[in-house]
């Protein structure tokens, strides 16, 4: 769940770079086929895994909110607002799964992530499919054309924290555009196209235009859309009526906001966003993605749903969450400890962070 493109920095964000281009990474071809060789065999989605992990993590998530929301205490209030937003959170990142299973093997997920956490939370999968599998485009990746890219590393290093705090502001934004400007959008046709190609995917990139859909996704959209639309205004005329009241109603906003916030923080360190709008190889942006795996044990819960090895995902991008374990394990014991695999392992968030923030003061050194 990226922050939506108008949550983005748009101007004078980039440093000015003086050094020279990397040289350019082949690709490493025994990589490339050990990752595909190993992996035939844990290739399909397992319905079971899939639905249990989903409906756990959506039913405790909400059970927290209520909690939350009907507490009597200030520390049980905060207690069942991290339950809350860890397994909202985890609900929530299946909307990544959603862009890349093959609907046959799941029939009815998509129907019940929407209905679940798409519609109430206001981020229908319309807003992700269609969109995210750009990033994965052998030459979209990192250039102008990649909805999910921001050269992170070579900007300003005010760009950092300024990418989560503007995250926090993602509930109000999301409300906006299914309370507000989808009815109006489909009253005035020049306010929908700019909907349609600016307000309508969860990216990071500003200069991302997105086209149209047709066909089955103009379907998928437009009842996605109207139902987003319909429980944002029910929602919010609940709340002015004081059907729900308003103190349930900010913490359900608190609660929605960390959720985003938690996600940007996991996407800042999902790449080491050091591409400058080159086309690259598929290994060079293996080597541009982060894997965080055992023995860190607390990845998985800000880098749930096999997002801890976003590294190997780019690798197979097709390969089920609760495969990419094993997937890694496999490579690792298959491949030399010199292979290109092991250079994309990383031992934890502080040391990412830390790495992306020391890229942009010296980048920024280098333009003074």
């Amino acid at each position: 769940m990226n922050a939506m493109t108008h949550s983005s920095p748009t101007v004078d964000i980039r440093s000015d770079r003086t050094a020279a281009k990397a040289a350019p990474v082949p690709d490493d071809m025994a990589m490339l086929r050990a990752a595909a060789e190993l992996t035939r065999d844990i290739n399909t989605a397992n319905k079971a895994i899939y639905w249990t992990d989903f409906l756990g993590s959506a039913l405790l998530g909400y059970a927290a909110l209520f909690a939350a929301i009907m507490a009597n205490s200030t520390g049980m209030m905060l207690a069942a607002a991290v339950v809350s937003v860890a397994a909202l959170y985890r609900a929530g990142s299946f909307i990544h799964e959603l862009t890349h299973i093959r609907q046959r093997e799941l029939p009815g997920f998509r129907f019940a992530f929407n209905a679940i956490m798409g519609i109430p939370m206001l981020v229908p999968s319309f807003m992700y499919e269609g969109v995210h599998q750009l990033h994965h485009a052998r030459t979209r990746y990192g250039t102008v054309e990649d909805p999910e890219y921001l050269p992170l590393a070579l900007m300003k290093p005010w760009t950092v924290p300024l990418f989560v705090v503007l995250a926090a502001f993602g509930p109000i934004a999301l409300f906006v555009r299914f309370a507000l400007l989808t009815p109006l959008s489909f009253l005035i046709p020049p306010l929908r196209t700019f909907v349609v190609e600016r307000y309508s995917g969860l990216v990071i990139n500003p200069e991302f235009r997105r086209r149209a859909p047709e066909g089955e996704a103009k379907k998928q959209w437009l009842w996605q859309e109207i139902a987003a639309s319909l429980w944002a205004n029910a929602l919010l005329l609940a709340v002015a009526t004081n059907v729900v009241p308003l103190r349930s109603f900010l913490i359900f906003l608190a609660i929605f906001s960390a959720t985003i916030v938690f996600n940007q923080i996991r996407t800042l360190v999902a790449h080491l966003w050091e591409n400058d709008g080159e086309v690259i190889s598929t290994t060079a942006q293996f080597l541009d993605s982060v894997n965080v795996p055992p023995p860190n044990m607390i990845a998985g819960l800000w880098a749930p749903v096999g997002l801890r090895y976003h590294a190997t995902h780019h690798l197979l991008p097709s390969l089920p969450y609760h495969s990419l374990g094993e997937a890694h394990r496999r490579l690792v014991a298959e491949l030399a400890p010199d292979s290109l695999y092991n250079r994309a392992s990383y031992s934890g968030l502080p040391g990412l962070v830390a790495r992306l923030m020391k890229s942009t003061f010296t980048v920024g050194t280098m333009r003074g």
